[in-house]
């Protein structure tokens, strides 16, 4: 028997959804070889991690709620700004 999870309990999970697309997006463009756009991509949707963790509340935050709201924001804030300070920084490509 398989439990099915209510239509409320998935919706509540939309901010979580949001960052994982624009994750799925980046690694596609990695895969196509515009690895700077994807990883920029990826720490973008690092920084929309942050900023959807510091406007809604705990209940609301879904699975992006793993820890104290401080350090969530810290966290997300600040591996999405070093993903998109070292995608800028590299010269050439993975292959150059």
């Amino acid at each position: 028997m398989t439990v099915v999870p209510s239509k409320s309990k998935l919706r509540d999970q939309w901010p979580f959804g949001v960052v994982l697309l624009i994750v799925v997006v980046g690694l596609a463009l990695i895969a196509m070889y515009y690895w700077r756009r994807g990883t920029s991509l990826i720490g973008g949707a690092l920084l929309v991690a942050a900023a959807l963790r510091l406007l809604l509340p705990d209940s609301k935050a879904g699975l992006l709620a793993v820890r104290k709201r401080r350090v969530d924001i810290l966290l997300y804030g600040g591996f999405g700004l070093l993903v998109l300070y070292i995608s800028a920084s590299i010269i050439g490509g993975p292959l150059n």
